[in-house]
């Protein structure tokens, strides 16, 4: 089962490496991490996406919260919070077929932030969903290369 978990920490040295280390220490492929500081300049969320046993991800959920450094642990379930992905995509945007990703472009609300001859970068905000529709509508025509940001979350 996938699970969207937030990680409030002390914005300190290592803490990090230990919160990762335990989940892969217990088995736990991270799908998707984001780490950055919050509003509160001590403190930082990490956002973890993995897939695993519940059983077994309640375990390292509690010995999560009793490291050092950490502030507060939140398992999103289902609809409890709003998920967004950044990814930026480089595709080949020929004369030819220009138009054609242009229009798709349109259709996700994205933003074209370098235009080139031959190519173009786009940015989209959105659910992984989203952005995996995105994607496979672009394939077709040469995905040229790919940063996604991995998921942030906040409760609603």
């Amino acid at each position: 089962m996938r699970h969207t978990l937030s990680i409030l920490v002390e914005n300190k040295f290592g803490v990090l490496a230990r919160v990762t280390g335990l989940f892969s220490g217990r088995g736990f492929n991270i799908d998707s991490l984001n780490v950055a500081p919050t509003h509160e300049p001590h403190l930082s969320r990490i956002t973890v996406v993995l897939k695993g046993d519940d059983s077994a991800l309640d375990l390292a959920i509690k010995q999560v919260r009793k490291l050092v450094n950490v502030v507060e642990v939140t398992d999103f379930k289902e609809g409890q919070a709003v998920q967004r992905e950044l990814v930026l995509v480089k595709v080949k945007a020929s004369a030819k077929n220009r138009s054609e990703v242009m229009q798709i472009c349109e259709i996700f609300r994205t933003k074209i932030v370098n235009v080139d001859h031959n190519e173009l970068i786009i940015e989209l905000v959105g659910d992984s969903a989203k952005v995996t529709a995105f994607l496979d509508l672009l394939a077709p025509f040469g995905i040229l290369e790919l940063a996604r940001t991995g998921t942030l979350a906040l409760k609603r």
